[in-house]
């Protein structure tokens, strides 16, 4: 059966009056796209902190929630935690994905709206970073509709490397792209394909985008498009920085933690 909602739609209504007084410009298209009943994943780029509220709103004219894949750290949150697994939202964790991956498929199975993140983690280059197969595989397996969702002007609030900025007026746009069906027998290839798609989706995307709002040399803007985003090989390296900072950080904890008994 469905999960039943009692926290969703009021921090839909919330959010909706926090649009409304950051006076964002929130352009959706593509919204047909998304069926009105029944399991479907949607798999999204990943841009920003915030992008899990706005890519939402793909499956929003629709009348549906979305549960998103999320990682651990979340659910963990003192705060964020209880208002994750209130919203029926799936807890990630990288050392069991595949105990992610059946949940996502039980919440298909049972009718809901799942949204996932194929990348994994945010492009700092704000363009596509190689999609993992966990989105082809998770979609063939529940039999359900995997549709593309691309964000673009939500890095503007929330990102890596930056800070906030929730200054009023910005532009967030929302495309949703024709449904693909997966069916299992090459979820490498059916990922290639995914990749394409996004790829020319986002392309679009910026090309449409006011440019007033991001003139270039604009760090939110990649690098081949005129802006000051590092290159994807840029953006990698500093994934790889990243991720050695914080394995030394959790060696460092380890090694100072009291024994146990």
């Amino acid at each position: 059966m469905p999960v039943r909602d009692v926290t969703y739609p009021p921090i839909i209504a919330a959010c909706k009056l926090g649009f409304r007084a950051l006076g964002q410009d929130i352009r959706i298209t593509g919204a047909h796209h998304v069926p009105r009943s029944g399991g479907v994943l949607l798999a999204c780029n990943h841009i920003g902190y915030v992008d899990f509220v706005y890519g939402g709103l793909a499956a929003n004219p629709s009348g549906r929630k979305v549960r998103f894949m999320a990682k651990r750290e979340l659910f963990d949150h003192r705060l964020a935690g209880p208002l994750m697994r209130s919203l029926h939202h799936i807890e990630v964790d990288r050392a069991d994905g595949e105990a992610s991956l059946r949940t996502a498929v039980g919440y298909l199975k049972a009718g809901e709206a799942v949204g996932i993140f194929p990348e994994a983690t945010i492009s700092r280059a704000l363009e596509l970073k190689e999609l993992k197969t966990g989105a082809v595989r998770i979609a063939a397996e529940a039999g359900v509709p995997l549709v593309p969702v691309i964000l673009w002007g939500t890095q503007r609030m929330m990102t890596k490397d930056h800070p906030r900025d929730f200054s009023r007026g910005k532009t967030i746009t929302l495309s949703i792209g024709t449904p693909m069906h997966p069916d299992g027998a090459d979820p490498v290839a059916d990922t290639l394909e995914l990749q394409r798609v996004m790829d020319s989706m986002l392309d679009e995307a910026i090309r449409s985008y006011p440019a007033a709002e991001q003139p270039d040399g604009s760090w939110w803007l990649p690098k081949r498009y005129g802006g000051s985003a590092p290159s994807l090989e840029e953006a990698a390296e500093l994934d790889a920085k990243e991720k050695a900072d914080r394995a030394a950080r959790r060696a460092a904890r380890d090694r100072s933690a009291p024994p146990t008994s």
